[in-house]
């Protein structure tokens, strides 16, 4: 029997899958994918409006990434409290912060504004990290101590400490392509030691490729890659880990865990 997954973050609406969208879909199906969740990086994604397509439901988010922060406006955070006031669905992401990218002080504005836009509107988050995961957490600290919201730290990488604090607020944890690397020795130890209750998997397609896929288009279909890369890691046995990745991640959608597709 295959097992359903969940790709809790997918970049579908990118045009690298313009040509084919429907043909990486069909893949994602046959290997077990049932839902994917397609985050936000600017005014301009997502932007495709299926709620379904190959037999994959497709859930959204909105927000705006570090990565593309010179281009971002004030205007814009209007524009995401629109999206959040006219669709209750919708979470807020991709944001974060980023000490790789140019302007410090305008990613943390940005990203203020809108962890106070998921506390009003009490959406969960999805968060971008890079070299930043202590200035989240002061962010957070601050912001969430009366009205918590849920999220997922995207592509964690770090230690199991770093986990732990995430876990300890609420957060669920983005498993990807990362820890099929065998040098990712901190970040494989983190995620072997965890509560399984914590994890969520992901692909980050197009990005962050797989190992031995280097230089290639990622895709949800490699999901099904990351569980049994997963599966080796974990003492649990690999049918449990399976489960309980599913109903985490069905829960976070606030859907209906069923033996098949799960329904709103």
């Amino acid at each position: 029997m295959t097992d359903l997954l969940f790709d809790t973050h997918c970049h579908l609406d990118f045009e690298v899958f313009d040509a084919d969208r429907e043909q990486v879909l069909q893949r994602a199906y046959s290997k077990g994918i049932r839902h994917v969740w397609v985050p936000g990086t600017s005014i301009n994604t997502p932007r495709l409006q299926l709620e379904q397509c190959a037999g994959v439901q497709l859930h959204y988010a909105v927000g705006l990434h570090p990565y593309f922060i010179a281009e971002h406006q004030p205007k814009h955070l209007t524009w995401v409290e629109q999206q959040l006031a006219a669709n209750s669905n919708l979470w807020v992401g991709e944001i974060g912060l980023d000490r790789t990218c140019e302007h410090w002080q305008k990613q943390c504005e940005f990203f203020v504004e809108q962890v106070q836009l998921a506390v009003r509107y009490q959406r969960p988050l999805i968060l971008h990290h890079r070299k930043s995961q202590s200035d989240l957490l002061g962010y957070l600290n601050q912001y969430l101590e009366r009205r918590p919201v849920q999220g997922i730290v995207h592509a964690f990488s770090g230690s199991y400490e770093q986990a732990c604090s995430w876990i300890d607020k609420g957060f669920k944890l983005g498993v990807g392509g990362t820890i099929t690397y065998e040098r990712a020795r901190k970040t494989r130890d983190a995620i072997s030691r965890v509560p399984l209750t914590a994890l969520v998997l992901e692909t980050d397609a197009p990005d962050m490729p797989l190992a031995g896929r280097q230089g290639q288009r990622n895709e949800p279909a490699y999901c099904a890659e990351v569980l049994r890369a997963l599966q080796e890691l974990r003492a649990e046995p690999a049918a449990t880990v399976a489960k309980q990745l599913w109903q985490t991640s069905c829960q976070l959608a606030q859907l209906t865990v069923g033996d098949d597709n799960a329904t709103c």
